[in-house]
């Protein structure tokens, strides 16, 4: 995709889920801008996503140090711990979630304290303001709820515009039901929602790029996507490391009806859910 003198390449493709027994799945998508003369990361990921990430850039031709600028969307661990991979880089993220974070309790939620810790004095930190130009033609704003500084980005193109939501709008669900899951506030989180909606609806085409989705576009009013969702796990089930199971977490239909949402159940999520 080119909008607007920048190529956009989603390298990590953020997924709708979430665990049932491990925790939070924290898969979350990471979008790498070039153009203007920069090479910028839409958020980084977390732990999990790190060698990946350095090979999925090397083989569009980059390693971490080509990296210029990443526009962090909230303080997340699956968003923004891996800032140290790139901390050579101009490192954006929203003043008022960049004071948020510095200040939450220790060990009480999804804040990375020691990263946002070190990050918070750190040299190419750029904390930034809401409706600042961040890059060429990308701008800021603050979209409370999931996190109370939240930033998404817009890109202002000729022909549409895309959003990058980030954690705003997690996935396809939340646009649709107008709520949001892992908030601070509802009634806050679907305000938000709600003006993302606005800036998707102003321009025939815009593109919308959640946090933990895949691309969207809206058609006769109602998201659909713009890409394959690619999400599987191999398992040692058997007697030897050679032998796995792949697990597919991509259903083969994207129509998402009220039936394949209710029949969409993994087996071993209701083996979990049968021990508590």
């Amino acid at each position: 995709m080119q909008v607007q003198g920048y190529d956009i390449d989603v390298v990590v493709q953020g997924y709708p889920g979430k665990s049932v027994c491990h925790g939070g799945l924290g898969w979350s998508t990471i979008v790498l801008l070039r153009g203007h003369g920069r090479v910028a990361l839409v958020d980084v990921g977390g732990f999990n996503i790190r060698v990946p990430l350095v090979e999925r850039l090397k083989h569009r031709g980059l390693t971490p140090k080509d990296v210029t600028d990443l526009l962090l969307t909230h303080a997340h661990h699956d968003h923004c711990i891996n800032w140290t991979l790139f901390s050579h880089a101009r490192i954006v993220l929203g003043r008022q979630e960049m004071e948020w974070a510095s200040k939450v309790q220790w060990g009480i939620g999804p804040v990375p304290e020691l990263y946002v810790e070190k990050l918070q004095t750190w040299n190419t930190l750029h904390a930034a303001d809401e409706g600042e130009e961040v890059l060429p033609g990308i701008t800021a704003h603050t979209m409370p709820g999931h996190t109370p500084g939240h930033f998404i980005y817009l890109l202002k193109g000729k022909d549409y515009d895309v959003i990058f939501t980030g954690d705003a709008a997690k996935n396809r669900a939340e646009f649709l039901s107008g709520k949001a899951d892992g908030t601070y506030d509802q009634t806050v989180s679907s305000k938000s929602i709600a003006a993302i909606w606005s800036l998707w609806k102003a321009r025939p085409g815009n593109v919308v790029i959640p946090g933990h989705d895949i691309p969207m576009v809206l058609k006769e009013g109602r998201p659909e996507y713009l890409a394959k969702r690619e999400a599987a796990m191999k398992a040692w089930f058997g007697d030897d490391l050679d032998t796995m199971t792949t697990i597919e977490l991509a259903v083969r239909s994207e129509e998402h009806t009220s039936e394949l949402q209710s029949q969409s159940t993994i087996s071993y999520a209701v083996f979990c859910l049968k021990k508590k």
